[in-house]
């Protein structure tokens, strides 16, 4: 395997390291230093610019693409069982391996966004809820729609952090 192949490689490995490539917010050098390619540090380097200079503008790695949707928090929402009868199907706003979370089942908050979304959108949700420091009880996403369930006082927070995500 050359130098480049390792590096691709190790670049592949490390997501952070591949959207700061595509942003072209990288120190090289310092980038080379911490993959693990037993190489010279500055053919490392170098493979790391080429590799960045020919990721081009792909649109579906751009991190940054508008996602059209309309966003709404839903409070009060919990976890239920298949066989509440208080809940109805209509208010289920997110299921997944299971477990269903629906409005008036709970304290927790949703924030849905229905529209022109998917996995990067939700990508995108889940890191600005992380820097803003949101836990993230449940999450899911479908090509129409995204959901995160929250704390009760996180919905705020969540539902601004979900919006600036969404506008890119």
């Amino acid at each position: 395997m050359t130098v480049a192949e390792k590096t691709r490689a190790a670049v592949r490995e490390r997501p952070f390291l591949y959207d700061a490539l595509r942003a072209g917010v990288v120190n090289y050098a310092a980038a080379a230093a911490t993959l693990d390619i037993d190489a010279d540090p500055d053919a490392v380097a170098t493979a790391l610019r080429r590799f960045a200079n020919e990721l081009g503008d792909d649109a579906s790695t751009v991190a940054g693409t508008d996602a059209d949707a309309r966003v709404r928090m839903e409070r009060g929402v919990g976890t239920v069982d298949g066989v509440d009868d208080n809940i109805d199907d209509a208010d289920a706003v997110l299921a997944v391996a299971g477990t269903e979370y629906a409005a008036g089942a709970g304290d927790a908050t949703a924030v849905v966004a229905a529209g022109d979304v998917g996995p990067r959108a939700l990508e995108r949700v889940l890191g600005r809820l992380r820097i803003a420091g949101v836990a993230v009880d449940a999450a899911g996403v479908t090509p129409t729609g995204l959901t995160v369930v929250v704390g009760r006082r996180a919905g705020a927070d969540a539902l601004r952090a979900v919006e600036v995500a969404l506008d890119g």
